[in-house]
């Protein structure tokens, strides 16, 4: 009997590993390889140019700018839908009117892709009829024209700002999840001791939350490491890369400039990292599960 399990079992997951091993470990380990080649794309001649490429990234000041980009953009990106979403759980779990429809609203973001997301807030920021501007324009009383994403200064965040938008109704979502298994009793006893709503969230509720917590930021990493689509369509890492971050990098080295092999580099160094802080999420997981499990 359990021969014939096994047999099944081995029938009925090959399909599935098989297309796993096609699109996902067979492109890993060509990144791999192609990254210690001056591979162009296209033509099937190309030469081994061992740690050449790895050498080239460390001197290549686009992307000392890219890594720096994109850490302000993982930072942004975790602390931001982590507050919001915080931030209206907790505003939408005290039973106020209408909360069912704010959940909904909230949440409808994330059911959106990051192609249409980054449309829609391409229209926000347009200079001359955009949302923003004629906001700011009517409470100034100015005629503003600021293009947003035009600017080095401000495409960056403007973008963050898209992101953070479309990522804060999964954090919710999540928090409502966490507030449901806090004991009402509990906070019930600290109403009666005397403690007041803050002190509630603050030395009760939050810390009850962090097995959430841990969810919601592991999450928002993997998201913002994988954030290159919104990016692209607003930006492309534009204006004078003020919005590269190392996915734009990446694609922009391999794909418009024909240099496969050091964007192969690039994509290996941004797999590492996301190695690294996946492996830090895992460990810090044992932790909580020690904790609260």
């Amino acid at each position: 009997m359990e021969r014939h399990n096994r047999f099944w079992r081995v029938i009925l997951l090959s399909p599935p590993f098989f297309v796993f091993g096609i699109f996902v470990i067979w492109p890993l380990l060509s990144s791999f390889y192609y990254s210690f080649t001056n591979w162009n794309g296209f033509d099937s001649n190309y030469d081994f140019v061992g740690i050449a490429n790895f050498s080239k990234i460390v001197t290549d000041h686009l992307f000392l700018n890219a890594a720096i980009n994109t850490t302000i953009w993982m930072v942004v990106a975790i602390v931001g839908p982590t507050l919001l979403g915080l931030f209206l759980a907790l505003l939408l779990d005290s039973k106020i009117v209408g909360a069912r429809l704010f959940k909904t609203i909230f949440y409808l973001p994330i059911c959106l892709s990051a192609v249409i997301v980054g449309q829609i807030w391409i229209w926000i920021y347009q200079p001359d009829w955009g949302l923003l501007n004629t906001v700011i324009s009517h409470v100034t009383g100015e005629r503003i024209r600021f293009a947003w994403l035009a600017k080095p200064d401000t495409a960056l965040y403007a973008v963050i700002l898209a992101w953070c938008w479309q990522q804060t109704g999964l954090s919710m979502v999540i928090y409502l999840a966490g507030l449901t298994a806090i004991p009402e009793d509990l906070i019930e006893v600290c109403s009666i001791e005397g403690a007041s709503r803050w002190q509630r969230i603050s030395h009760v509720i939050v810390p009850l939350l962090t097995p959430s917590t841990v969810v919601v930021i592991a999450l928002s990493v993997i998201n913002s490491l994988k954030g290159f689509d919104i990016l692209y369509i607003m930006t492309g890492g534009g204006p004078f890369n003020s919005s590269d971050t190392l996915a734009v990098h990446m694609y922009n080295e391999s794909f418009r400039k024909y240099l496969m092999g050091y964007g192969s580099a690039v994509s290996v160094v941004l797999f590492l990292i996301a190695l690294a802080i996946i492996s830090l999420y895992f460990r810090q997981l044992k932790k909580v599960d020690r904790i609260y499990g």
